[in-house]
């Protein structure tokens, strides 16, 4: 790539030192060249950014496996912890949880029994 690019600024610099003998063909050609020689540079502008946002992307996924197994620990850790908690809460609200459940069977049998009554 760089023998090409060192030809090209050759072949331009013999364009323009012939300025006053150059014909169409000569100009066309000397265009043809400057604009390969403006692709070339936006397309390696192009290649750099998009090897640059890759590796962008790799670091961050890195990074982000890093951090996830820093915290694997702490969340098996929390969950030891809390999991007897949640079973002790579990064991303390069910026998209440029980009780209104029953009650409101009764006062719906209840409303029931007075809807019958009413409606007879």
């Amino acid at each position: 790539m760089k023998f090409s690019l060192a030809a090209l600024v050759v072949m331009l610099a013999l364009a323009h030192g012939s300025q006053a003998a150059q014909s169409p063909e000569v100009e066309k050609l000397a265009q043809y060249f400057q604009d390969l020689s403006a692709q070339l540079t936006s397309t390696t502008q192009e290649l750099v950014q998009k090897i640059q946002s890759e590796t962008f992307l790799e670091d961050g996924k890195a990074q982000l496996q890093q951090i996830q197994a820093k915290l694997a620990p702490l969340a098996d850790n929390m969950q030891a912890q809390l999991k007897p908690l949640a079973e002790n809460m579990q064991a303390q609200l069910k026998p209440l949880v029980d009780n209104v459940q029953a009650q409101m069977e009764d006062l719906f049998r209840k409303v029931m029994d007075q809807t019958k009554a009413l409606g007879q």
